[in-house]
């Protein structure tokens, strides 16, 4: 437990370093959000109530072609986990982007050698990435690279027990619809943050092997009634007590404003979860 506090300390100072590189970007995009909130399409919200009995989450959203106007997601820290060849663990430069099989809908188990398998709560997330400056346009052909924690709050190849998987890391190209998909298990709540996935879009998916040629990095997070369904079940005990320690209000990603970043969320922690979530970029 201790290594594992010594290593959260280390995220989030490294997490407050980069939101003061960050605040001009998203006081730029808290304008935009006030500025335009009658035309913002509706998302799933859930901050500030809890169920913990509750069996399914009712929000919905979709993920067909956008239309209209619609603002471009925050920019956010990539937090000191991203293992796309920007730092280094104790092993020295750490980049799954170039690695064989990275490229995959399912990332539930480590790939190119590592075998270990992420347990959980099923969870499907799906992205829609729109150009925010093209009346939301769906845009074909992007590429997302998308990681989080595990059940117990690591992240593969950084964490204690974890540094020899590549597990809960992968990159998929949009659709035509603008739309990815990937296969996982529902992260951990991991001390001083609240539960959050990290994710970088690219212009394509051969651009996606360079972090140097990422257009958007952010996060994004998980309505309070649906936390407390999943940290009910098996494994996730440790989530319980840190969730209960934080709030969107003091967490230092979102609480400045997640409404572009909260998920809309379908199914139960019997079946697992599908979450959703438009993410706009300036194409």
């Amino acid at each position: 437990m201790q290594a594992h506090d010594d290593t959260h300390e280390h995220s989030l100072a490294a997490d407050l370093g980069a939101m003061l590189n960050l605040a001009s970007d998203r006081r730029q995009s808290l304008r935009w959000l006030l500025a335009g909130a009658s035309a913002l399409p509706v998302l799933g919200c859930g901050g500030g109530g809890s169920s913990a009995s509750a069996s399914t989450s009712t929000s919905t959203t979709t993920t067909t072609a956008a239309t209209g106007s619609c603002a471009v997601i925050p920019e956010e820290t990539g937090g000191p986990y991203p293992g796309d060849g920007t730092n280094s663990n104790n092993s020295g430069v750490v980049n799954v982007l170039t690695q064989s099989g990275v490229v995959r809908s399912d990332i539930r188990g480590s790939f190119n050698g590592p075998s270990g398998v992420a347990a959980g709560v099923p969870l499907t997330i799906k992205l829609q990435i729109v150009n925010a400056n093209g009346s939301c346009a769906a845009l074909s052909g992007y590429a997302v690279y998308l990681w989080h924690c595990d059940r117990d709050g690591n992240y593969s190849l950084y964490s204690n027990g974890v540094t020899d998987q590549n597990y809960l890391r992968g990159v998929q190209a949009s659709d035509g619809n603008g739309n990815v998909a990937f296969q996982s298990i529902f992260p951990g709540c991991y001390a001083g943050r609240m539960p959050h996935v990290h994710f970088e879009v690219y212009p394509t998916l051969a651009k996606s092997t360079s972090a140097a040629n990422r257009i958007k990095t952010s996060q994004f997070t998980f309505p309070m009634v649906t936390l407390n369904e999943v940290y009910a079940t098996t494994g996730y005990s440790a989530s319980v007590r840190n969730l209960a320690q934080i709030s969107y209000a003091t967490d230092n990603v979102f609480s400045d404003g997640y409404a572009l970043q909260m998920t809309s969320v379908t199914g139960n922690a019997t079946d697992g979860y599908v979450v959703t979530l438009t993410v706009g970029v300036a194409a």
